[in-house]
């Protein structure tokens, strides 16, 4: 057995108040759920869970390191997270502008739904710095391969990152189906979700390591 229950136990409470903690995936998914409903808000969350898997490999491969120790590879990483953000949020004003109906529509695309949760996530060199300072607390060597233990453990959180944001795109996406039906209440609520992208964009912008 690679953990203990009362190791594995203790990562699961910790792995929860980093999850349940507001950040910029928590938002992403609200926001989106709140604009355009539940399946958006579910689809989202699962590009969140998919963006924590590639971290996960990132982590057991050591790979993760690389983004603690190069500035250049870090400021990449998040230049690139924030421009798109920044993108996401701009589209989203302009189709809001245009057609608020067709912007409900369009933008329930499952795969695009998923790709954009899969990049904002993948696009935060923070998670990455935040499973390289979390997982390695909860491996031991004499328990046996260090790179099982740390996928075990990554694995671990994105099931409990998938069920919290899953729950939060569920009843987001519910309370939101209120405002599907009254346009002028949907385009304010659209117009806020593209705000909010911009938000998150400009402050991944501004974070450092």
């Amino acid at each position: 057995m690679i953990f203990d229950t009362s190791t594995w136990l203790q990562f699961a409470f910790g792995a929860f108040a980093l999850v349940a903690a507001p950040g910029p995936d928590f938002f992403y998914v609200f926001s989106r759920a709140l604009a355009q409903g539940r399946r958006a808000g579910t689809l989202s969350a699962l590009g969140i869970s998919l963006g924590l898997l590639f971290h996960t490999l990132l982590a057991a491969l050591g790979l993760s390191v690389i983004l603690q120790t190069s500035a250049f590879a870090f400021n990449m990483v998040k230049w690139s997270g924030a421009a798109y953000l920044i993108y996401i949020g701009v589209k989203s004003l302009i189709e809001y502008s245009n057609d608020a109906k067709t912007f409900s529509q369009t933008s329930l695309r499952p795969a695009a739904i998923v790709r954009q949760g899969v990049l904002t996530n993948v696009f935060n060199p923070k998670v990455a710095l935040t499973f390289l300072a979390f997982l390695p607390q909860f491996v031991h060597k004499e328990s046996g391969n260090t790179t099982v233990q740390i996928a075990v453990l990554g694995l671990t959180l994105l099931s409990i990152a998938a069920l919290w944001f899953s729950l939060v795109g569920f009843f987001a996406g519910t309370f939101g189906q209120r405002w599907l039906r009254r346009p002028r209440l949907l385009r304010n609520v659209q117009r806020a979700s593209g705000i909010v992208m911009i938000l998150l964009g400009v402050r991944l912008a501004l974070v450092s390591r």
